[in-house]
C-alpha cells in the first residue's frame, strides 16, 4: 500500500477500543557523543550508583528527585510486566512505524531495556542506545546495543548524528514537558526517520460508572494530582498527535486502545490484558506508585500512603469496578526535505 507523501501532514487514526468496554562531565564528550558513547559499564559513576533510599523503597541518585517511582527489584518486575503488556495490546510488535532498516536508534527512557534488547535481537544490522537515569538494565545483551546513563530532559546532542528512529514508550508521570521532548526527538531524527511515542491518558475511566466514588478512583485523583502538582505530565496520551504536529513531523498516525484493569471483561482478549494490567500494578504494590509523589509533594505520612494504597489494591480486585485506561501509539515522520 502506498504510503502518504511527506510533504502532506497528514494524519490518520484508528480507534480500537471496543464499544463497550545537570550531566556528569566525567563521561560527556566535547562533541555529539553518537559515534563515541562508551561502554555501559564505563559510563557508571559512583553518583549513579549511589541510590537513595526511603520508606522501604530504592530510587535513582542522579539527577536526584527528578523521577519519582522506584528503581528497586519490586518496580523492575513491574517493568518488565508491562512490557509483556504492550507486546500482547499490539499484538506482539514492538512499534508500529513503517521502519526499513534502521541503522541507529534510541529507545528513551529504557527502563529494565527490554524493548530495546528485543529491537537489537529483532535488527541485528542496526546499533540501539537505551538510556534512563537508573543502571538497571541487564549486563548480558546482544551486540549490538549499549545503555546510558542519561536525562533526556536535558538538552541533547545528537543533531550532527541523528537517529533512523526514536522509540518512548510509558513516560507518563516521568516528563515534565512531553512537548518539548518531541521536538528534540524531531531535531535529532534523519530526515525521513519515524518518531513513535506510545503511552497512557494516566486517569482512569469506567463506561458504567462504576469506577465513580471508590477508593481506586481517589487513589488515582489523589497521586495524579500530586504528580501534576509537582509538574509531571500524566495524561501524555491523548496529547501526542498535537504535539508531533507542532513539531514538525509528517505522515502522523494514532491508535488509540482499550486496556481494562482486572479479570472482569467477558472477550478472552480482554480479560487477558486486565489480569496482565492488574498483576503489574501490584507488582510494585499501589505504594510505589504513590509513596515520592505524595510524601514529599503532599506532606502524607508514609503510612497514609500504605492505607490508601491497601484500599485501592482492594477495589481494584472486585469484579463489579470496571476500571478501564486509554493507551497511545503516534508515529510521525520527518519530511525529507
Amino acid at each position: 500500500m502506498a504510503e502518504p507523501s511527506p510533504q502532506e501532514p497528514a494524519t490518520t487514526s484508528t480507534n480500537n477500543v471496543a464499544a463497550n468496554v545537570e550531566v556528569d562531565t566525567s563521561y560527556e564528550n566535547d562533541s555529539a557523543y553518537g559515534d563515541e558513547l562508551s561502554s555501559y559499564s564505563a559510563s557508571l559513576t559512583s553518583s549513579v550508583l549511589d541510590y537513595r533510599h526511603e520508606n522501604g523503597r530504592r530510587y535513582h541518585k542522579y539527577r536526584d528527585g527528578s523521577y519519582l517511582l522506584p528503581n528497586d527489584e519490586s518496580e523492575s518486575d513491574r517493568l518488565d510486566m508491562l512490557h509483556e503488556l504492550c507486546l500482547m495490546v499490539l499484538h506482539r510488535k514492538l512499534y508500529l512505524a513503517p521502519i526499513k532498516k534502521p541503522q541507529r536508534v534510541i529507545d528513551l527512557a529504557t527502563g529494565t531495556g527490554l524493548w530495546a534488547i528485543d529491537f537489537a535481537d529483532e535488527h541485528p544490522g542496526s546499533e540501539v542506545i537505551g538510556c534512563d537515569l537508573s543502571p538497571i538494565q541487564p549486563s548480558l545483551v546482544p551486540p549490538n546495543v549499549k545503555f546510558l546513563v542519561d536525562d533526556i530532559e536535558s538538552d541533547w546532542a545528537y543533531e550532527s548524528n541523528p537517529f533512523d528512529f526514536i522509540h518512548a514508550r510509558n513516560l507518563t508521570v516521568s516528563i515534565k514537558d512531553v512537548g518539548k521532548l518531541i521536538k528534540e526527538c524531531y531535531r535529532s531524527v534523519k530526515p525521513g526517520g519515524w518518531v513513535e511515542f506510545q503511552d497512557w491518558d494516566g486517569y482512569p475511566t469506567s463506561e458504567d460508572g462504576s469506577l465513580n466514588d471508590t477508593k481506586l478512583q481517589l487513589f488515582y485523583n489523589e497521586v495524579y494530582g500530586a504528580f501534576e502538582d509537582a509538574g509531571y505530565e500524566v495524561r501524555p496520551g491523548p496529547k501526542l498527535e498535537q504535539w508531533f504536529k507542532d513539531a514538525g513531523f509528517v505522515n502522523i498516525h494514532v491508535e488509540k486502545f482499550a486496556i481494562p484493569y482486572g479479570v472482569w471483561p467477558k472477550d478472552p482478549h480482554f480479560k487477558n490484558l486486565g489480569a496482565w494490567m492488574q498483576a503489574q500494578a501490584e507488582a510494585s504494590g499501589f505504594e510505589g506508585y504513590a509513596l515520592a509523589a505524595l510524601t514529599r509533594h503532599k506532606q502524607w505520612t508514609a503510612e497514609e500512603v500504605t492505607v490508601l494504597a491497601s484500599q485501592a489494591r482492594a477495589d481494584g480486585r472486585k469484579r463489579d469496578i470496571h476500571m478501564i485506561f486509554n493507551f497511545y501509539v503516534v508515529y510521525g515522520q520527518r519530511p525529507e526535505n
